[in-house]
Parts: C-alpha cells; structure tokens; sequence
C-alpha cells in the first residue's frame, strides 16, 4: 500500500471521531427556582445601600417690582412681590441682594435717576422694615438708561405701556458660595477666638 492511499482512511476517521466528539455535550443542570414564602417578588438590589441623588442647585433669583402707576409708592401687587422674596429659599440663604432701579423717559435725566433711586430706597426700606439686614442690600439707580420697552411710538407720542412696564426695580438675591459663612460662625462658637 502506498502512503497515499493510507492517508485519506486516516484523515477519514480523525474526522469522524472529531465530528463524534462534537455530537457529546456537558449538559449543565437546568437552574432551581426557589420560591419565596410569601410569593413577593424579591428586590436584587442590596437594601443597606442608598442611592444618593443629585440635588440640583439653587439659581440666584430674580424678580421685578413694577411701578407702573410711577411714583415710588408700593402698591398692592408689589408689597406681594415682596412677601413672595421673604419666603424664597434664596433668600433665606443670607446671600446679597442687588437692587436696580429704572425710570421711564419723562421728565429729566436728573429726575429720572432721582425717581428711579426713590423706588430702589422705597423696596429697601421694605426688605429692612421686614426684617432683612441692610448689610446684604445694594442699591443702583439707573433712571432711563435701561428700558425694557419702548418709552414712544413710532410716530413719537409717548408709549404709556412701555414708560409703565420701565419704571421698576430689578431685584436679585445672589446664592452665598458654600463655607463663605463658615469662618464667622467658628469665631462665634469659640469664646477665645
């Protein structure tokens, strides 16, 4: 016999005892269910941990006092505003309060920046009469240099809904950054500081 004609007997059986190989499986044991005793469905996740969430953080506020009837008297809607910033979690954070006061275009510029302050003082003193620190307030006193409305119409005659929307106060609460009161409430626990 040739080498020839044994090699493809050869290669004939390593193939079929290869292919007979295949054909054999390891079944593993098909999983066992274990009921719980109660039939409730059963959490996976791990009760002893908590998932901590993201806490989103507080944005500055901002707000407008109007003073559409003009003058620096607080009306009704206003003195609301105002209440409305007492309880805001803004401010209760202690952070500086920003005032601008803006006027329309009547009268003079010299009235109109006196008009404008007017207003700003008039919400100060009603934050300080409610209990704020005048510490944290900043006033600033624009008069017409802002408006958020056209003071006229296009054929020049005053615009009284745009002069009533500018006479207002711009009033911002700033958030205080995290520990900036930290060090003054540490001196005022320790008594040798």
């Amino acid at each position: 016999m040739s080498p020839q004609s044994l090699t493809a007997p050869a290669v004939a059986l390593l193939l079929a005892g290869a292919l007979a190989a295949c054909g054999e499986r390891n079944e593993e044991p098909e999983p066992v269910v274990t009921p719980t005793s109660d039939g409730e469905p059963v959490s996976i996740l791990r009760p002893d941990v908590e998932i901590e969430r993201p806490v989103d953080p507080l944005e500055p506020l901002a707000t407008t006092i109007a003073f559409a009837e003009g003058g620096s008297a607080l009306s009704d809607a206003a003195v609301a505003a105002l209440e409305r910033v007492l309880e805001s979690e803004q401010f209760q954070e202690g952070g500086a309060i920003t005032l601008r006061a803006h006027s329309d275009a009547g009268g003079s510029d010299e009235a109109n920046m006196r008009a404008s302050m007017a207003r700003a003082e008039a919400v100060r003193d009603w934050l300080v009469e409610n209990g704020t620190d005048a510490e944290r307030i900043t006033t600033i006193a624009f008069g017409e240099q802002n408006p958020i409305e056209p003071n006229a119409l296009p054929d020049g005659s005053p615009n009284e809904e745009g002069r009533a929307a500018n006479r207002r106060v711009e009033l911002t609460i700033a958030i205080p950054e995290a520990g900036a009161d930290a060090p003054a409430e540490d001196a005022a626990e320790d008594p040798e500081a």
